[in-house]
Formats: C-alpha cells, structure tokens, sequence
C-alpha cells in the first residue's frame, strides 16, 4: 500500500476541519497514513472540538500507525505533509533528515515562507499534486561539530534556517573569532552571531538586517547580531566554505540554537560549520514560488501610496 506521513502542531480546534479534509482525500485516494504520535494523540483530545456536527468523524477512521522518531518513518513514505507553520517544518525536517522524502507543507500558522499552500485551499493543491502539477525545491542546512563532542547534540546537528551563537546569562556582548578555511575572517564583538542557509534569509538573519538570498543558492550567510563595531556588516560566503568559531564570554557557558533547538555549551566548545550532506526536498505549486511568496508576504511590487 501506498504511504505518507503526517505531523502537526497543534493550535486551533478548528483549523483541524482542514485536517480531516486531508484525511479525507489520502483515505480515499488509497494511502496508508502515518502520524506524528503526540500530534496525533492531541488531534484524539481535541476531536470534540473540531467542528460542529463532525465530532466523530475520526471514529470512521481506522486507528492510525504513528511514528516518534526518524527510525520509525519507512524509507517508502511518498511524502510528509505538515500542518501549521514554518516552525512545524523545520522540526518536521529533525524527522525526515535524509531520508528524500518531500514536505507538503500546508500553512495553519501565520506568515509562511515554507509552509506556502492554505489550508482553506487544501483541496486544491493536494488534487495537483497528485497529478503531479509541482517541481520540487532542494534545500541545503548548515551543520556543525563540536569539540570537544560531549554527545548533547544527540545527531541532530544540522539546521534548515540557521545555526546562531549566542551569549548566555549575560547582558554583556560576547567575542566571536571566526575563520573561513582556517584563515582569521574577524572577531565578531555582539550579541550573537548567525549562520543562515538561503533558506533561513527570510528569518532571523532578515530581522537582523541581512540579505535575502534565493533559496537555492549555494550559499552561507554570516551576520553579528547587534554588533559593537559598525564597520561590521553581513557577508555571503560560498557553502563549500568551512567556518570555525571560537567564543569568549564573562560567562563559562554560551548558547547555539539549530532553527528552534536550544543547547548550552561549555566556553572552551570550538564549532566547525559546515554544508550539511543531505537536503531537504520541499513541494512547491507555479503560483507560490518563492518570489511569489515575496510578494506575498513582504508586499513586493505593490506601492501602498497609490
């Protein structure tokens, strides 16, 4: 039987109607469905909730299989559709890794540079792609090593949007020597430090005035966050480049974050950044292109005065 995998992250009752549409059209269509296990388990909590008069229409459903981890995803899985935000794909990816299999990412959140399709027009996009109505955008991550490695990333060491340092218990800036092949690049004397893939330029590297950069670009972007010295500005490496940084804080612990995922690290940590090994394979429609989604969301192209 035919297999895709579905994760969430739950909001509104009421968004999950779309959901049960969704279910509705894979039932239909012949696929086994398997779902993120606590997102399934709080779609179940909630199922009274989801609309008026179809409170059981789960019940018609049989129970589904669910998955926990990326040992449990079979490699046969035609694609991962995730319901929420940007923030839901990029823990979604923590589960795909480097697997292949391609994100539908269906927007139930807010902005959406990567989880572009509506959930109010579900229906539509899902039909396309099963008539096979879409191209496939591949996505590089940045990764990192740690040394000494005391195990804490756990193989989660790779990142979708970016890898940023950051200071810890402090209101002090940190120090940040950084090197590009091993050649001293700058010390960078602020409050963090970002590491952003293409992907991630419309993140958090775009708050802290960087550049957007298309997403399949081969491409890294360095950006000091709140930087002490003004001569200090963002700059695009090539993603064949390695990076290593060293951090000197008043405090014996620093932070790194890989897109939402938080670790502290001992001051004596060295990271070496790199292109991750693998990519992420991202479904996208002709009408929510990426430049499309500029327009979109940061209202390219339109002169709010006329």
């Amino acid at each position: 039987m035919k297999k895709v995998a579905v994760y969430g992250y739950y909001r509104q009752e009421k968004s999950f109607t779309y959901l049960l549409l969704l279910l509705d059209i894979l039932t239909k269509k012949g696929y086994q469905i398997i779902f993120q296990k606590d997102f399934y388990q709080k779609l179940l909590q909630h199922k009274t909730n989801i609309s008026e008069g179809n409170e059981y229409l789960l019940d018609s459903y049989d129970p589904f299989q669910t998955f926990t981890s990326y040992k449990d995803i079979p490699d046969d899985v035609e694609v991962l559709f995730t319901y929420g935000g940007d923030g839901t794909i990029l823990r979604a990816v923590t589960f795909i890794r480097d697997k292949g299999i391609p994100i539908f990412g269906i927007n139930a959140g807010r902005l959406g540079f990567l989880a572009t399709v509506p959930k109010e027009l579900l229906e539509k996009y899902v039909e396309a792609f099963f008539e096979n109505n879409y191209t496939i955008s591949e996505r590089n991550l940045v990764a990192v090593d740690l040394s000494p490695d005391t195990g804490i990333l756990n193989g989660l060491n790779f990142a979708l949007n970016e890898l940023v340092v950051n200071r810890k218990n402090t209101t002090a800036m940190i120090a940040v020597d950084a090197y590009l092949n091993n050649e001293y690049l700058s010390t960078y004397w602020a409050d963090g430090l970002i590491i952003s893939t293409p992907t991630g330029s419309t993140a958090y590297s775009l708050s802290c005035g960087g550049p957007i950069v298309m997403p399949e670009s081969k491409n890294f972007i360095i950006n000091p966050i709140a930087p002490h010295n003004l001569n200090i500005r963002p700059l695009i490496i090539p993603n064949n480049l390695e990076i290593n940084l060293q951090v000197d804080s008043r405090e014996p612990e620093f932070l790194i974050s890989l897109d939402s995922r938080v670790y502290s690290l001992p001051l004596e940590t060295r990271l070496k950044v790199y292109l991750a090994p693998f990519k992420i394979k991202l479904i996208q429609f002709d009408d929510n292109t990426f430049i499309k989604t500029l327009q979109k969301k940061l209202f390219w192209g339109k002169d709010e005065r006329n």
